[in-house]
């Protein structure tokens, strides 16, 4: 499922908690992004439209939570990026974060953490 990046702002706030109400949802997010009303209610719909949230009617309000799961997202989201990127390879990635200067002692640390581990399961 591919959603865009102010859609995934909207999952955002349902996945910190979900259900919630519309209006709660666009409380926060015209705060945090400055949007307004209509912008949020599209995106709302769209996500709708994608299968990524339902929707349930209380009376005259409805209450939103997601049904795509974040790990999903971000597992479909991360692989999309190395294979356009780096053609499916993590190893260029991190190297260029390294050649750039992006990778702190605290991100090296555990990555070499990680890899270790790796190791040891094999």
């Amino acid at each position: 499922m591919q959603i865009s990046e102010a859609e995934s702002l909207v999952m955002e706030v349902l996945w910190q908690r979900s259900p919630r109400y519309a209006e709660e949802v666009i409380a926060q997010l015209c705060e945090e992004q400055d949007w307004q009303e209509p912008t949020i209610k599209t995106l709302l719909n769209r996500l709708l439209n994608k299968g990524a949230i339902q929707a349930e009617k209380h009376g005259r309000r409805y209450s939103y939570s997601a049904v795509l799961k974040r790990e999903e997202w971000v597992t479909t989201e991360s692989k999309s990026l190395l294979n356009r990127i780096f053609d499916g390879r993590i190893a260029p990635l991190v190297a260029h974060f390294s050649e750039k200067g992006k990778l702190s002692k605290k991100d090296i640390a555990e990555l070499k953490k990680l890899i270790e581990g790796m190791d040891d399961e094999r």
